[in-house]
């Protein structure tokens, strides 16, 4: 379906399918967590970046639990976690502040603090 441009309806169908494998399989399976991926899948496809990372947060420690942290698909979900958050406007470098509060728009891209370079 997502392959036809029905991306929604294949999102549903991929929550169908993992919410399945959860009762049937348990959370830790294999083929649960490959579920849960390709859901993951669809909402990156459709820009729904939120969905996609609270997902991803819940899904990770489950994949490093059952497969690994490096296994193939626990690397994969981890570098589709980095890409919904790099394309969440909520999260991009001028919409963020670090944990101290100090603005994450003064370091370059090394972590030089550009105003201090002023």
């Amino acid at each position: 379906l997502g392959e036809l441009g029905r991306l929604d309806e294949a999102l549903v169908l991929m929550r169908v399918i993992y919410t399945r494998r959860v009762a049937l399989l348990g959370a830790l399976h294999h083929d649960t967590i490959l579920s849960g991926n390709n859901q993951v899948a669809s909402l990156l496809r459709l820009e729904r970046w939120d969905e996609a990372t609270t997902l991803l947060r819940d899904q990770l420690p489950l994949a490093r639990q059952s497969l690994g942290a490096d296994h193939n698909m626990t690397l994969g979900m981890s570098s589709n976690l980095a890409a919904a958050l790099a394309n969440d406007p909520k999260h991009t470098r001028n919409n963020q502040r670090s944990t101290r509060g100090v603005d994450a728009t003064r370091f370059d891209r090394t972590g030089k603090d550009v105003l201090e370079a002023e």
